[in-house]
């Protein structure tokens, strides 16, 4: 018998094997979609970070809040950020200085800058304020480019100089009045702020002018009549960085487009058509370029351009030319090259170049795969000029289009597509790839007919089904030839199939900005189909409060907190039904219940109640909501046949100081494959498996606690609760529920039961096991009852008329790492053990965390006896170090993942995976190792070699061995 100390060495040892995620496994059973967020027009451009080099690289801080770089040429990320460590609703400004290895950006509170080339932080300054505008001022008087950053301080508009070196503050402009800031200039002279002075609703522009070199006011002056500008968006536009910047307004009627040059104390007005819709301007930030930019307007008939230059010397503005309406739509973009200015167009169908100086067509490039197929909301460009014969202009265009994808067109040819629209996911949801609709018809009427009749149908259609026999036959040498290679395909006919194994699934995503995607998760996530379903004004976000899968009917439901919803095709995506959202938000969740006709969502509104419940479907079960003061309670229903009614059967509230931090109940797919747990000494504990249970997790800021309960959800009573102190509140409070255990994760202090005069600071997770006794080979109250009631007190002795409770064992660790977005994979019987999935947001991996790791049982203090080593239990330890080989994302980045769904296979060792938040990535676990698949590494094809091989020695030696059997017989014995 091999040691206590050696086995407890082998089974650390283990699941370091067990857990690791091979080389060739990469790429082939995990995909990943390494994404930035949608870009926006103001924060988007090409720059070039070596001066020396013509290679430039696409800068772009995304409506989510990811700073980062892409290649131009493959659409690969160079680097990326998320700088606020958690995804944004929009803003921010991001800037680069002409000639230089750096960019800048802010968003919110701090500005920051990035070494170009690798991303590198040069430096972050965190201020009080609120950033409003960001600009570099290219010339100064020590030929270093600064940073010029606008803050609204508490009502004060602060305007900073920052070094370009090391952001350590060159000058500070004050200014205690309340206009609101807005933007900030500069040419090679002076600063401009900009700023909103008046009431709400009726404002007029107020222009501070600011010595470059001492940051003191130099004068002021008030722009246009007051109430000509309603709110910051009609300010369309302030040029920076020019040698003659203007700014740009216009009123909420769109009738009038009114301009300045910034230093002058005049406007012109120009005029706009009735049906205009909306009006962009686009103009170079080059001090060299020329003073020419490009007004875009949209109306309900087209779009078109018209192209004004400043004259210098008077700083009058006038129109040089305009470019052709065009029903379509279609993008403008702006290029300099030293002091000339293009402009860029690109719709459906063609790319177009024109130079700022006159309208004749410099360059123009049909599209060569055909069209977009998508319209093109914003661009960048960068323009070229080539010297010889031929074509004088190569471009390459950088396109947003309205199905949130980013795109690049080089010459008029599709260099890549970046599906930036799946970033900010809110929700998703696996579904079977769907079986023929006819197939699932026949199904369903087979369910309702009577035994013969059905066993008749079924055998005719057994028998219309030969037809098909021939051309399955015919299939199979390629199948196994496939099998045996390797290269078996997911596909049937062009469209996805399932498979065998149950991997072939596809996943339901649906973002924040209104879109929905389909993904074959078998076929390495690859995009099925992608729509929108809903237009989000800029700075909402989607609120997806729960997805249903038909699977008969091959339909997915999506429901929204905007009293919204969509039914679809799963497979295609084609929109069956849908309701558009209200403004008023009226549902905070929905509750999947089943009733006599089968499953349906329940809308749970703002305050805990239950709406639109069909009078018809009455549902089976108490509903859990929760109130407006944050409180729980059970909702049961009631036909008394001529209406449904809703009675609240119980009610939990919070003790004063508690706020609601994390809700987790049992998943609806959660198999039990024992309902006891053998000890080491071949005694069992039976496990407290009641379904109707969750677990509510509550925070108290005031006293810095974290307190944990258990709730039957059909009574409302608390089965157990459990305080932790030391708890901080604003660090990320997550729960999940498996089985007879749950696990809760958060920041706080630790008192070591080994020593409990020390304790450990730092991310924690603690996890608790359910069973129901605390002695082995025990029920505990309720025995061998077949059925128990959780409403009514427990008619036996050992109960002594109370509800049977849960024996309780918990233990916690702290982890070397911080944790968030909690998930325990699932198998399809629950025979492999569990893992509990966490996003590691430091580290940018997901990590799966073996249950047994976890154990509350460990001994403390002492090392495991004989028996505890047999049922696999080793020493407490407080601290969990991350494994790096149980990271299931292996070496790839995976950025701000805000949620982990699973979903088990048809092999029971195999669990799916599907993260999403910043990036998507999909993968496979198997917590308990393949036991029942061959692994990608098996060499099938030397088996079948072996097998043939033996066959033809056994085939050729026959008949040998038969004649030499004839021959002994004849042989005269000795």
């Amino acid at each position: 018998m091999l040691p206590p100390q050696l086995s407890t060495f082998l089974l650390l040892a283990l699941p370091s094997a067990v857990r690791a995620v091979f080389q060739d496994e990469v790429g082939h059973i995990d995909y990943h979609y390494e994404l930035l967020g949608v870009p926006q027009p103001e924060t988007t451009f090409f720059h070039r970070p070596r001066r020396e080099e013509r290679a430039s690289l696409l800068y772009t801080l995304s409506d989510i809040g990811v700073l980062g770089a892409v290649n131009p040429t493959s659409g690969a990320v160079v680097w990326r950020h998320l700088l606020n460590g958690t995804l944004t609703n929009g803003g921010g400004f991001l800037r680069a200085g002409e000639g230089e290895n750096w960019v800048t950006g802010a968003l919110g509170k701090s500005v920051h800058a990035w070494d170009g080339v690798n991303g590198r932080n040069k430096f972050w300054v965190d201020f009080d304020g609120e950033v409003k505008d960001l600009e570099i001022m290219e010339m100064t008087e020590n030929n270093r480019k600064d940073v010029l950053a606008l803050f609204d301080e508490h009502g004060s508009t602060v305007l900073r100089r920052l070094s370009g070196d090391d952001g350590a503050e060159v000058w500070k402009y004050t200014e205690a009045s309340k206009d609101i800031p807005l933007q900030v200039s500069t040419n090679v002279e002076k600063v401009f702020v900009i700023s909103l002075r008046g009431s709400s609703g009726s404002y007029n522009l107020k222009v501070t002018v600011i010595d470059t070199l001492t940051g003191k006011e130099l004068d002021q002056w008030v722009l246009g009549a007051k109430g000509e500008v309603r709110s910051e968006k009609d300010v369309m536009f302030v040029g920076a960085n020019s040698a003659a910047p203007i700014v740009a307004w216009t009123d909420d009627s769109l009738q009038k487009l009114r301009i300045s040059v910034l230093g002058t104390r005049n406007r012109q007005e120009f005029a706009l058509p009735e049906d205009t819709l909306a009006v962009e301007i686009h103009a170079p930030h080059l001090v060299q370029s020329l003073p020419h930019f490009l007004v875009h307007i949209k109306t309900a008939a087209g779009n078109f351009a018209q192209v004004y230059h400043t004259d210098l010397k008077t700083n009058a503005i006038s129109k040089a030319y305009d470019l052709p309406n065009l029903e379509e739509s279609s993008a403008f973009s702006t290029s300099s090259d030293n002091a000339n200015v293009y402009f860029s167009r690109i719709t459906d169908g063609e790319l177009v170049l024109v130079s700022s100086v006159s309208s004749a067509i410099v360059g123009q490039w049909p599209l060569k795969d055909g069209k977009l197929n998508q319209a093109a909301l914003h661009a960048v460009s960068d323009v070229v000029k080539k010297s010889g014969s031929g074509q004088n202009f190569a471009i390459r265009a950088a396109v947003v289009t309205d199905k949130d994808n980013w795109v690049l067109v080089r010459n008029g040819e599709l260099a890549w597509t970046r599906p930036e629209g799946m970033s900010g996911g809110v929700a998703a949801a696996f579904a079977e790839i769907p079986e023929n609709e006819d197939l699932a018809k026949t199904l369903e009427q087979e369910a309702h007919e009577n035994p013969l009749e059905a066993y008749i149908h079924r055998v005719n259609r057994h028998i219309h089904d030969l037809q098909y026999l021939p051309a399955y036959l015919s299939s199979i040498p390629s199948r196994l030839m496939d099998s045996i290679l390797g290269t078996e395909t997911s596909t049937k006919d062009g469209k996805p199939a399932r498979d065998s194994f149950g991997f072939h699934k596809l996943a339901i995503l649906a973002t924040r900005r209104g879109m929905l995607y389909g993904l074959d998760i078998g076929n390495h996530g690859r995009i099925l189909w992608a729509d929108r379903v809903f237009h989000i004004a800029g700075g909402d976000k989607w609120n997806v409060t729960g997805i249903q899968i038909n699977e008969s009917g091959g339909e997915t439901t999506v429901v929204g907190s905007n009293k919204d919803s969509v039914t679809f095709k799963t497979l295609t995506g084609e929109i069956v039904e849908s309701k558009a959202p209200e403004i008023q938000v009226s549902t905070q969740s929905t509750a999947l219940v089943s009733t006599e006709q089968g499953q349906i969502l329940l809308p749970i509104g703002s305050n805990g109640e239950v709406l639109d419940v069909p009078s018809s479907w009455t549902p089976g079960q108490t509903v859990v909501t929760q109130g407006s003061e944050g409180g729980l309670k059970g909702i049961t229903f009631v036909d008394d046949g001529s209406k449904l009614s809703q009675v609240v059967s119980w009610t939990f509230a919070l003790p004063e100081g508690q706020k609601v931090a994390s809700i987790a109940t049992r998943p609806v797919h959660d198999p039990v494959a024992s309902i006891g747990r053998v000890l080491g000494d071949r005694s069992v504990r039976y496990k407290y498996l009641n379904p109707n249970t969750l677990v509510l997790a509550a925070i108290d800021e005031s006293k810095s606690t974290l307190t944990v309960y258990l709730l039957d959800t059909v009574s409302g009573q608390i089965l157990t609760s459990s305080t932790y102190e030391g708890v901080d509140a604003g660090k990320p409070i997550e729960v999940a529920m498996s089985e007879n255990w749950f696990v809760v994760s958060f920041f706080g202090q630790n008192t070591l039961r080994s020593s409990p005069d020390q304790s450990i600071k730092g991310y924690q997770i603690a996890i608790t096991d359910l069973y129901e006794s605390d002695v082995a080979n025990d029920r505990g109250p309720l025995e061998d009852a077949e059925n128990f009631s959780s409403l009514e007190p427990l008619d036996v002795p050992s109960a002594g008329g109370t509800s049977a409770l849960p024996a309780v064992i918990s233990q916690t660790y702290v982890l070397s790492s911080p944790i968030k977005a909690l998930q325990v994979s699932q198998t399809r019987q629950g025979i492999s053990s569990r893992q509990v999935l966490a996003y590691l947001p430091e580290m940018h991996g997901i990590v799966g965390i073996p249950r047994m790791f976890l154990e509350p049982r460990r001994p403390v203090g002492r090392d495991p006896t004989p028996a505890e080593v047999e049922e696999g239990l080793m020493k407490y330890h407080p601290v969990i170090e991350i494994d790096p080989k149980s990271i299931v994302t292996h070496e790839r980045d995976v950025l701000g993942v805000e949620k982990i769904i699973t979903s088990p296979a048809v092999v029971e060792s195999t669990s799916l995976v599907f993260a999403f938040g910043v990036d998507v990535f999909g993968t496979r676990v198997a917590p308990s190792f393949l036991f029942d698949i061959l692994g990608k590494g098996f060499n099938k094809l030397s088996l079948v070699g072996t097998v043939m091989a033996c066959f033809a020695g056994v085939v050729a030696l026959g008949p040998m061995v038969r004649r030499k059997q004839i021959d002994a017989r004849w042989k005269a014995p000795m």
